[in-house]
């Protein structure tokens, strides 16, 4: 009834009112984890928090801001510390490289790179000291495709995957493990306008070899695996969760003659 394992933990999620984020909390709080969520809208983070009851609180933090994520970081370790860091917070500003600004290009790597830095330097303090700890960030399998109009996110993405590789690396022996989750093609509020068309829905979910458009929860399940001791042996891997897509590059190269 309780195979994870992660009852009486507590997690720290970054953007935590985002699609993905929701329902990595949600999952959270459903196996009995106290859930901390970050995120710059408030708001949104206190109405999430509200609905997981009174095992989750939100904190305002915005990733780009050292001082917030300190703060942040702060008042956890003062009821325990996190055991569990999720980094799911992410901004996208499209642009192709010829025209992207150098301010649109900062900011992307302020929140989706320098930000996931920060966050696991200051909450993986912790977790070093106490000798454990598990970290998943969410990255993207653009960030290992390229991306039409996309070349800032895809970067920050990739370097996502070094990030934590590098992290698993220098924290394994203390205790501390660093994993990515890479999504594919998600229903999200973020990307709900790619599929108003349903033209636009069917084509893309003919490119998937699981013929859907995954969903944040998806997501979150791979994530609590992650999070989880039952996952104990698992570290520097990047989980690409995308129903196939990314092995379906040569399905889209002409072959006359062949079915």
């Amino acid at each position: 009834m309780n195979w994870l394992g992660l009852e009486g933990k507590t997690a720290v999620v970054t953007g935590a009112g985002g699609g993905i984020g929701q329902a990595i909390c949600a999952g959270l709080a459903g196996e009995g984890v106290r859930v901390v969520l970050l995120d710059r809208d408030t708001e949104r983070a206190e109405e999430q928090a509200a609905s997981l009851g009174g095992n989750a609180f939100a904190l305002r933090c915005d990733l780009a801001k050292p001082d917030e994520v300190a703060e942040s970081a702060a008042h956890v370790e003062a009821e325990g510390g996190a055991d569990i860091l999720v980094n799911s917070a992410a901004i996208l500003r499209p642009g192709t490289l010829d025209t992207l600004s150098e301010a649109d290009w900062s900011a992307m790597l302020a929140v989706n790179l320098t930000g996931y830095l920060t966050a696991s330097q200051t909450f993986g303090r912790g977790m070093l000291a106490r000798g454990r700890g598990a970290i998943v960030h969410v990255a993207s399998i653009s960030g290992g495709q390229p991306q039409p109009a996309s070349g800032a996110y895809s970067a920050s993405k990739a370097a996502t995957v070094m990030l934590s590789r590098q992290l698993a690396y220098e924290w394994g022996p203390r205790g501390v493990r660093s994993n990515c989750v890479s999504p594919g093609l998600v229903m999200t509020p973020m990307s709900a306008s790619f599929y108003a068309d349903p033209d636009i829905k069917a084509k893309r979910e003919s490119m998937v070899p699981l013929r859907r458009i995954a969903t944040p929860q998806d997501m979150a399940d791979v994530t609590l695996f992650l999070a989880s001791d039952r996952a104990s042996y698992v570290t520097g891997q990047d989980i690409v969760v995308d129903g196939g897509l990314s092995q379906s590059l040569m399905a889209q190269v002409p072959r006359p003659g062949y079915a």
